[in-house]
């Protein structure tokens, strides 16, 4: 035989539309039997024991946000707490240090006072020295600069002598010695200053010690006068009766 072909091979003359066909028929069938895909509704029975317990779980999960919201709450308030209880501990650090700072101060500028005190009687008795000189005494000049010079070391530390005669008396600048009567100056005046008055740094250290005018007795004439006064009319009395 010339049969060149292959032992068992098959041959067959198929229309090409046959497989097309056969290949529509194929998908068809395909997307009939794929499950529902994107965009078809699926109507799905829930069964009372799923829907219960997703109920129960919506339940749970409420009550944990709840929970957890109360919690919240609960740990704003205290970081609010401990906020204003550091703002006042801040406060309170704040004027500790200011306070600290003025007592540092006033020790610094007060802190002699003790010491100009015990220094005063020093420049007391160098006015009463220069008071009671007799005129042309050589010493009174280097008295003077003595004095001069210890006021000026007082006055680096703030210590400032005033004078208070001839003003009205103030208690909280002077001390009233002694009372002296004056016909010239108005009562209330201070008419005698035993000693200076002192400041620190503005604040008395020490009164002046002074006299304060009073008004004068009314003079020894006056009750003679009155009782002449009285005698002669007196004596008039007399004379008419007789």
């Amino acid at each position: 035989m010339g049969d060149t072909r292959q032992k068992g091979a098959i041959q067959a003359d198929i229309p090409s539309s046959a497989v097309e066909d056969a290949l529509r028929s194929v998908e068809r069938r395909a997307q009939e039997a794929a499950p529902a895909g994107e965009g078809t509704e699926v109507a799905v029975e829930v069964e009372p024991a799923a829907a219960a317990a997703a109920a129960a779980e919506l339940e749970s999960l409420k009550a944990q946000l709840e929970l957890s919201q109360a919690k919240g709450r609960e740990l704003l308030e205290r970081l609010k707490e401990e906020h204003e209880r550091l703002l006042r501990a801040a406060a309170d650090l704040e004027n500790y240090k200011k306070r600290a700072q003025r007592e540092r101060d006033e020790l610094q500028k007060f802190g002699v006072e003790k010491f100009a005190k015990d220094l005063l009687p020093v420049v007391d008795n160098l006015d009463r020295a220069l008071a009671a000189a007799p005129a042309g005494d050589p010493l009174v000049d280097g008295v003077k600069l003595v004095r001069a010079s210890l006021e000026q070391a007082l006055g680096r530390f703030g210590v400032k002598a005033f004078s208070a005669m001839g003003q009205p008396f103030d208690p909280a600048l002077h001390e009233a010695l002694l009372q002296m009567p004056s016909g010239d100056q108005a009562p209330g005046t201070v008419v005698l200053e035993h000693a200076r008055g002192f400041t620190l740094h503005e604040r008395l250290l020490r009164p002046a010690m002074v006299g304060v005018a009073v008004a004068a007795p009314p003079r020894a004439e006056e009750p003679a006068a009155a009782s002449a006064a009285e005698g002669k009319k007196d004596g008039g009395a007399g004379t008419e009766s007789a």
